[in-house]
């Protein structure tokens, strides 16, 4: 369990104002992010790690705003990272003071892990130094959301917690779900803002935000010490019309907590998880409709969504979530008040792809029936975190290797008390077994949940050639990962 320090209550009020501006302006408040678009196939952009208001934060054209990146598959992604941040920071990180080390992961996509694309065990820049990123987008990437964060050993919590992270759009799911063209089209960022218990700003904020004070999970008795924003603000206002539709892509930005999301009066018709489309792998069921969705920290979304009927109040909003009796508070919270409004400007369609869609309709089956090629065995003590009994370490060796060009079987367990969600970069996994029992509908992704005291048979896909190279698997949660819960993987 993991208890946040004192945050800026300054920070905190200007929060809560935003708030508050938001849901009285009507219409659609839904802040807009900047992108970073391709030309000519190419994505080039500039971001900056500099301090705001003693904190962390990025930067990009000079505004604290991380941009959406938008790619094309056979494209080139090249990022150039500057880090101005302070040779000494006020900030706490896992283990001390924070050193004030960055560097990006572009997670979920199946890129190279080599130095200069997705290497986040080598490539790590000091304050005056800067890295640059040139990943090729291979053109079998499923087409999807993604996101970019940063990612250093024992200080990917903070940093998170901090906003240094944003989206990241593979074009072409239209051409899974040609429907989508002409519908509006809106990335949606959750990340969480930490407050002390003490802070004047929380009480009046968690009204504001309507956060569940009698639920039935574990937490309902504790103060929440993180509290959502949706696009950088509490509680703005999304603008549909009843019966529109429209293509939301959510991305679970926060360092540490679930979200359960749900829609007041209406459900979700979603097209893919972290990224794959449901199509790729299953072309006759390129939808799945839900009343709500758990997703785990890092965890994406993407769903058609239709406005409410005329006259219902309606909301964006999670519920609570049951950690475990050793897992930080996950209350419920509004996340959007929903707008009625048929006249608010709407975000621009889903660009239009050229190109047929291929699929992956792989049988494995026979994969699912062998042995487990490996065994992750998580567990925690001492305000620690392990797998297989170790903790991280960068000269350490690979735990696991893994044949590129296969699909492979592995077990995760959890023997804590509380939920981890795990994740493997470079590849997606199919989750088709928890304590042994077939899971209903498995579907594909890079994230999933680990129950406490129970663990989950996946299918690793390392059939991209694009990955071979030393990568990492770890806790999602990222204050465990910063202190120790994180292993390597060779993909050969």
């Amino acid at each position: 369990m993991q208890q946040r320090a004192a945050f800026v209550i300054g920070i905190a009020a200007i929060a809560l104002l935003c708030a508050q501006t938001a849901r009285s302006a009507g219409g659609d408040a839904l802040p807009r992010i900047p992108q970073a678009l391709p030309s000519n196939g190419i994505t080039t952009l500039t971001l900056t790690a500099q301090e705001k208001d003693g904190r962390a934060a990025m930067s990009y054209l000079g505004a604290f705003v991380p941009p959406t990146i938008r790619v094309v598959p056979g494209g080139q992604l090249r990022v150039t990272y500057v880090n101005n941040l302070a040779l000494h920071s006020t900030e706490q990180c896992a283990l001390g003071t924070c050193m004030d080390m960055t560097n990006l992961h572009f997670h979920g996509m199946e890129v190279s892990p080599l130095s200069g694309q997705d290497d986040v065990i080598t490539m790590l820049a000091a304050p005056g130094q800067t890295l640059h990123y040139d990943v090729h987008v291979p053109e079998d990437v499923p087409p999807g959301l993604y996101w970019f964060h940063t990612h250093p050993m024992a200080e990917s919590d903070e940093q998170a917690l901090d906003g240094m992270s944003g989206a990241i759009v593979v074009e072409g799911i239209d051409r899974y779900v040609p429907l989508l063209r002409t519908m509006p089209e809106r990335v949606i960022v959750l990340r969480t803002t930490p407050f002390a218990p003490s802070s004047p700003a929380l009480r009046p904020l968690m009204r504001t935000l309507d956060v569940d004070s009698g639920s039935t999970c574990q937490s309902e008795n504790q103060t929440p010490n993180q509290l959502f924003t949706v696009n950088g603000v509490f509680r703005p206002s999304i603008a549909i019309a009843p019966g529109e539709q429209q293509f939301w892509r959510i991305v679970n930005a926060s360092a540490d907590d679930y979200a359960d999301i749900r829609i007041d009066g209406s459900s979700m018709r979603v097209v893919a998880f972290d990224g794959e489309p449901l199509a790729l792998h299953d072309p006759q069921h390129p939808m799945l409709t839900f009343d709500h969705i758990v997703m785990p920290p890092a965890g994406r979304v993407e769903a058609i969504v239709t406005g409410p009927p005329a006259g219902m109040h309606a909301a964006l909003r999670t519920h609570c979530v049951n950690s475990g009796p050793e897992g930080d508070p996950m209350h419920g919270q509004v996340l959007a008040d929903i707008a009625s409004n048929d006249a608010a400007p709407r975000p621009a369609p889903v660009p239009a792809s050229s190109g047929a869609p291929t699929y992956r309709t792989v049988d494995v089956s026979k994969v699912e029936q062998s042995a487990p090629s490996f065994v992750a065995i998580f567990t925690e003590g001492n305000h620690k975190f392990y797998i297989n009994g170790h903790l991280y370490s960068d000269s350490a060796p690979p735990m696991a290797t893994v044949k590129v060009g296969s699909y492979v079987h592995w077990r995760i367990v959890n023997r804590t008390h509380e939920i981890h969600p795990f994740h493997i970069h470079q590849v997606h996994f199919l989750t088709y077994a928890v304590n042994g029992k077939a899971v209903a509908n498995p579907v594909w992704t890079d994230t999933m949940n680990v129950p406490l005291q129970q663990n989950i048979d996946v299918v690793l896909d390392a059939s991209y050639v694009d990955i071979r190279g030393m990568s990492v698997f770890h806790c999602h949660i990222l204050s465990h990962e910063d202190k120790g819960m994180m292993a390597k993987v060779l993909f050969i």
